[in-house]
């Protein structure tokens, strides 16, 4: 019998809107196209913004993906947070009924590795909480916002990089990210 090939879960964290996030889509979509070629699941927050067009290109590519919801129900999910439903977008959506900052550490802990893109305070979040769980992280600088941020961050906090990737190019960085992955199993 043939050996089935790993699905990884990976994780895209970007900014739900903002001045940079825009700027950002075609970067997020090219990630999240390169994460379903590769044949693996990508994770978002159930969100506007860059998640929301990289769970839209995972789509169009042929992937599968998995939206986790700060909202403990899908009705709290649209009227609360006011956040998208479209089962033409979200193969799941998982309503954590945590609030942000618990939805964030349940997405990343959930992940295999999470890659930044963009973002503002939320993405941030998202990225120390990996952080500190000694997760693996790609970052994808000059996406503008936090991405383009953390490099200078981690010089200032003096913990190291511990496994943050950077790249600029996104089929780069997603190719890093499952090495380290691969490493990591």
């Amino acid at each position: 019998m043939a050996r089935q090939k790993s699905r990884y879960k990976i994780c895209i964290s970007g900014g739900a809107s903002g001045k940079t996030s825009q700027r950002a889509y075609p970067l997020a979509r090219q990630v999240a196209a390169e994460i379903a070629k590769q044949g693996h699941v990508l994770i978002t927050g159930a969100t506007n913004g860059v998640p929301y067009e990289a769970a839209k290109m995972a789509k169009e590519a042929g992937g599968d993906n998995i939206g986790f919801s700060p909202a403990g129900t899908e009705i709290e999910h649209r009227q609360k947070y006011r956040l998208p439903m479209s089962p033409k977008v979200f193969d799941h959506i998982i309503y954590t009924e945590a609030g942000y900052s618990g939805r964030n550490l349940l997405m990343v802990r959930s992940a295999d590795a999470t890659i930044i893109i963009d973002g503002r305070i939320g993405t941030l979040n998202e990225f120390t909480s990996a952080f500190e769980e000694y997760e693996i992280i790609g970052v994808l600088e000059g996406s503008g916002g936090m991405a383009d941020e953390i490099r200078h961050l981690l010089q200032v906090a003096g913990k190291g990089q511990r496994k943050t990737i950077f790249d600029h190019d996104p089929v780069n960085l997603v190719t890093k990210v499952i090495e380290a992955i691969k490493k990591e199993k």
